[in-house]
């Protein structure tokens, strides 16, 4: 199996999960920004949601769920890379010192856990006795928790070419990247199936993460110069993609730096072949977009790509991209619900096969819009899931899909 995807419709056939754990717990009113959370979620609730998200994609598509925990443990049996991803995230916070001490006393579970979860000083302290001592508080964190991990979206993407991995923006998120790394490098479902298109693991390589990269068609890929992913970054990517043949345009969309328009999927989501969910508030906002294409010269015996800024509108973009461009707004354009359910990811829905999606049933303005247009909408619990700011396609990074041609 070679690990690429060449639409966002596709019949589902395999997805990477993550269920919300301890990281949540770690959450409080008073660390949640720290931790990039607006609100602090009820866990065991957020649980059972995520399991009814998980159970549907199961037996709606038949897809196989890969959990990042199963596959995290079963690439740490590896002795050297359990000790070195230990050290790494102890390092964070200059604790790397613990690292020989420690490691003996951890099995691969606890690791994993740690590398997930985060560690108080305290909890080490219980491991190690008298061999630990700080300056720090008991309940201050040693390791910090990953509580955006169960958005599976952002730390890697999947493209016509191969694997994107990120350089996540934040670096309270940049372990998350990692720990993907680490999965696609060395666990056999992945190792050695995929091209590498974007390294990001060095300080000096620009911003990307997955929630800004879109497949639009077999031949096109679009991503957000938004406040996550940077210019930079884009144009290294559209390069290799160009050179590498797999596409023929790359689109760099440049979208206002708000919240609520954080990534580019929560603006727009492809559902079908010439049917997009998007909401007009933020897709009308954007003034500029900017096309990589090979010129059809070659500079070192590589295609030279350029690129080009063309002023207008990305719905104008995508209407010369997607023949027969139909549209659906965020609660189908009332202006009474459409903010609100934006707020709540309404154009951030996750197709398992063409015009079949899940949605938050907190957003039934928007989902009444898209089974008026014909759409089947399978609707999962979102009280707590909703709470971290991302929707159902921010949950998942599908690995692999049914070719529609």
């Amino acid at each position: 199996m070679s690990i690429q995807l060449r639409s966002e419709y596709g019949i589902l056939k395999k997805v990477l999960m993550h269920r919300p754990g301890k990281e949540i717990d770690r959450l409080t009113p008073y660390n949640k920004e720290e931790l990039l959370f607006d609100d602090v979620p009820y866990l065991e609730v957020m649980q059972k949601e995520h399991d009814v998200f998980t159970q549907m994609i199961q037996h709606a598509s038949g897809a196989q769920v890969i959990r990042l925990r199963e596959v995290l443990l079963d690439i740490l049996r590896d002795e050297k890379l359990r000790y070195s991803m230990l050290s790494g995230a102890l390092s964070e916070r200059g604790f790397d010192f613990l690292i020989e001490d420690l490691f003996p006393r951890l099995s691969n579970a606890e690791v994993v856990s740690i590398l997930v979860a985060g560690a108080r000083v305290w909890e080490l302290q219980q491991k190690l006795g008298k061999h630990f001592k700080t300056d720090l508080g008991q309940s201050a964190f040693a390791v910090v928790p990953c509580p955006n991990l169960y958005f599976m979206r952002d730390p890697a993407a999947v493209t016509q070419a191969g694997v994107i991995y990120s350089q996540m923006k934040k670096p309270g998120r940049r372990r998350e990247a990692n720990l993907l790394r680490q999965v696609y490098e060395n666990h056999p479902y992945f190792a050695g199936q995929h091209d590498i298109i974007y390294r990001g693991d060095l300080e000096t390589e620009g911003a990307v993460e997955g929630g800004d990269v879109i497949v639009l068609s077999e031949r096109s890929l679009a991503i957000g110069n938004s406040e996550r992913t940077d210019h930079s970054a884009i144009a290294a990517i559209a390069e290799k993609m160009l050179q590498s043949g797999a596409i023929d345009r790359l689109y760099e969309v440049h979208l206002p730096e708000k919240r609520n328009f954080m990534h580019l999927d929560t603006v727009f989501t492809i559902i079908d072949q010439n049917l997009v969910l998007t909401y007009p508030d933020a897709v009308s906002a954007v003034v500029k977009t900017t096309i990589y294409e090979r010129s059809g010269k070659q500079i070192d015996g590589k295609d030279e790509v350029v690129a080009r800024d063309v002023q207008k509108g990305f719905l104008d973009v995508l209407k010369d991209e997607i023949e027969h461009l139909e549209l659906i707004h965020t609660a189908d354009g009332n202006p009474d619900y459409s903010s609100k359910e934006q707020w709540f990811d309404g154009a951030n829905v996750f197709a398992i096969g063409p015009r079949r999606v899940i949605s938050y049933n907190r957003n039934k303005h928007t989902n009444r819009a898209l089974k008026d247009a014909g759409v089947e909408v399978l609707e999962i619990p979102s009280s707590e899931l909703s709470r971290g700011l991302g929707g159902p396609r921010c949950m998942t990074m599908p690995i692999e899909r049914k070719s529609m041609h």
